[in-house]
């Protein structure tokens, strides 16, 4: 057999540990000056499952969000957006089992009034407190287990890993595990020394999963001095390639939410957009939110396996893209995945329907490292390797159009039976 040469997938040249980061414990909780607590507040039926979760600056900080596109968006992402757009916040609130979403202005009384719970037991202005929501949609939001529920997670704060992932936990609604990740490094103190930086956070999302965002939320932290436009800058830019880059099965949900809060308790000048330790940090930043969207896509209702697309040789980005969504979409390459079938003409198909112009002779795919397609046409394939490699966490299925120089790279996950029960039964 011929020996074809598989695809080079060039990992991100601007990846964290470029610039020295690399993973530590701690969650949100990583970064200096945050604490966190996870506690049952009643939103659940069950009364050992965690259901709210706080997090909170030791003081007002700087603050930065990203939110759904999704016109049905919840009450707690209006407040959200609009006192995010302060750049500043104290604390997040987030519960679930309940989104508050399509509630109209009850709703939104109810997560105005929610936040002044939080910001009366904390003793900081109300407008420094921020919330988020998810569980399910067009069902009123009590308050009442906000009035039971934030004085004991405000008691249970604490700043270590234990607590962050408490936070964690209370934010999971179909997931199967909490999602978590912490970064640590040393940049620039705009001093000619350096100072230690921490990246940290949480994300929950599981299903109704497709760009822009995900059905997610997601709260980060750094103690980073980031200025209110860096901490913009680094958030929207780490979403664009990470929470924007996953898809479970297409939907948008209506309470997406990420916000970073940068404390500032490392130490050292503000850091710009210009700073020399700007894009150390904001590597970090997007670092672990790519982690964090990789968690979501493989822990995709249902899913047992990581999919990872890699669209090369584009003519443009947005092609790359469009491919890319396009073939991680398909329910047909999905249930392929599923049934360990490394059937490259479901691929070829779903880049092909999408719109974007390409020649198809000059088409190369490879499933799990291995060539499939060379210039449009079959490549032999030992099935039997193949099955072996499929026992493999992750499955990366990479297409390179010929087109041009542009890629983009997104991650899904298969389709199960699993997918269908879980969607079928979410609210009986």
């Amino acid at each position: 057999m011929e020996n074809i040469e598989p695809l080079c997938v060039e990992d991100a040249p601007d990846a964290p540990s470029a610039y020295g980061f690399a993973p530590c414990e701690g969650g949100v909780c990583a970064a200096a000056g945050v604490r966190a607590s996870g506690v049952s507040a009643g939103f659940r039926r069950n009364p050992n499952r965690l259901d709210l979760a706080l997090v909170v600056a030791d003081e007002a900080c700087v603050v930065a969000g990203a939110f759904t596109t999704n016109r049905f968006c919840a009450a707690p992402v209006a407040l959200s957006r609009e006192r995010a757009a302060r750049g500043r916040a104290r604390a997040v609130v987030l519960n679930s089992g309940n989104a508050n979403a399509a509630t109209g202005e009850p709703g939104l009384a109810v997560a105005r009034r929610s936040a002044q719970i939080v910001a009366d037991e904390l003793g900081c202005d109300a407008q420094d407190v921020l919330m988020a929501s998810t569980g399910v949609i067009g069902v009123p939001l009590p308050v009442a287990p906000f009035e039971a529920g934030v004085p004991a997670a405000v008691a249970s704060l604490g700043a270590d890993a234990a607590h962050a992932h408490d936070a964690a936990c209370a934010v999971m609604t179909t997931d199967t595990r909490p999602k978590e990740v912490a970064l640590v490094g040393n940049v620039p103190d705009g001093r000619g020394g350096e100072v230690t930086v921490h990246v940290g956070g949480f994300v929950k999302g599981s299903g109704m999963i497709q760009p822009n965002m995900a059905t997610m939320l997601a709260v980060l932290s750094t103690d980073a001095p980031l200025t209110p436009e860096a901490a913009h800058e680094a958030l929207l830019a780490a979403v664009r390639v990470s929470f924007n880059k996953v898809t479970v099965d297409s939907d948008t949900s209506t309470n997406d939410t990420a916000l970073l809060l940068a404390t500032g308790a490392a130490g050292g000048e503000p850091i710009d957009v210009d700073s020399p330790a700007y894009p150390a940090v904001a590597a970090a930043v997007r670092g672990a939110c790519v982690e964090l969207a990789r968690m979501i896509a493989a822990d995709g209702e249902g899913a047992t396996k990581l999919v990872t697309v890699s669209v090369m040789g584009a003519a443009t980005p947005e092609d790359a893209d469009t491919v890319a969504r396009a073939i991680a979409n398909s329910p047909l390459v999905k249930t392929a995945v599923f049934g360990h079938d490394a059937n490259w003409g479901r691929v070829a198909a779903a880049a092909g329907k999408c719109g974007v112009a390409f020649d198809q002779d000059r088409v190369d795919i490879d499933f799990l490292g291995v060539p499939v397609c060379r210039s449009g046409l079959t490549v032999p394939m030992d099935e039997e390797e193949m099955l072996r490699r499929f026992d493999e966490s992750e499955v990366e299925i990479a297409v390179n159009l010929g087109a041009g120089a542009c890629s983009a790279r997104v991650w899904t996950c298969d389709l199960t039976h699993d997918y269908v029960t879980i969607n079928g039964d979410y609210r009986t």
